[in-house]
């Protein structure tokens, strides 16, 4: 199983769509524990209007563990197979032991499209 992190300096960014590059780990289902890292360049502009779910569904990618996103982000990353938990912060790696223990939950959250400079992500 693939996951990844929208990043910015080795920490969750709080836009996905506006982060420096995703951290994407692959993770053992036997013993959860992270087997690899690679890192996926961002696409220029509002990562939302991109194909950047496609792009980390080709990969493999099966959640994503974020610090905040519109509903229409979601709704584009669930469309290409993504699962979303929202409200992460801090050090990449951290959030995703965090999640490989059971202790991340999605906030419910969504963001304020205009407090990012992105529009229309519903």
């Amino acid at each position: 199983m693939k996951i990844a992190l929208p990043s910015r300096q080795n920490k969750i960014d709080n836009h996905f769509g506006h982060c420096e590059y995703f951290t994407v780990y692959t993770v053992s289902p036997e013993n959860r524990t992270i087997t690899n890292e690679e890192t996926v360049a961002s696409p220029a502009g509002c990562g939302c209007k991109s194909n950047i779910a496609d792009t980390l569904a080709e990969k493999g990618v099966k959640l994503m563990l974020a610090g905040n996103m519109g509903p229409g982000a979601v709704r584009v990353l669930n469309t290409a197979g993504i699962e979303v938990i929202r409200g992460c912060s801090g050090e990449i790696k951290v959030v995703a032991e965090s999640w490989l223990n059971g202790t991340l939950t999605d906030s419910g959250e969504a963001c304020n499209a205009h407090e990012h400079g992105c529009h229309n992500h519903s």
